[in-house]
């Protein structure tokens, strides 16, 4: 197999790959790999084309990164389900009252929840999801603003 056709093979392995992150730092490695192909079809020797290949991915994940540093506020904060948010669910029982876990129903399932609040509402009561750490809901007695 041509050198150059692997490096190819290798870019829409790795682009593909970027299709079930969505993170685009495979994306631009894959980006890498193609213009590593295009110097091997050009005749450039293994070192070039990996010096291309390699200086396209790092410069591409670089941008890459600062981009999701910029943006971590608008995608999202760490812990939190965006879908979920606001949700009322209703108190089943407590697993731990002193430390404030309970069970929760949700969605037609039984869930572990820790109330952010310093009070204890008695079974029955509706709280609001406000995060999620993890498989356990963070909850509190007023809707989230």
């Amino acid at each position: 197999m041509e050198l150059w056709l692997m490096w190819v093979v290798a870019g829409f392995v790795l682009v593909i790959a970027e299709l079930v992150t969505g993170t685009f730092y495979l994306f631009v490695i894959g980006v890498g790999a193609f213009a590593g192909g295009v110097v091997a079809y050009m005749g450039g020797n293994e070192i070039v084309q990996a010096v291309v290949a390699s200086a396209i991915a790092l410069v591409g994940a670089y941008f890459v990164h600062g981009w999701h540093v910029r943006n971590r506020d608008v995608v999202g904060h760490k812990g939190d389900n965006f879908l979920d948010r606001g949700q009322p669910v209703v108190l089943e029982g407590w697993v731990n009252e002193p430390a404030g876990i309970a069970r929760v129903k949700y969605r037609g399932a039984w869930w572990d929840a820790r109330l952010r609040d310093a009070g204890h509402p008695s079974p029955g009561s509706t709280l609001y999801i406000e995060s999620q750490d993890g498989n356990m809901l963070v909850v509190a007695s007023a809707p989230p603003r």
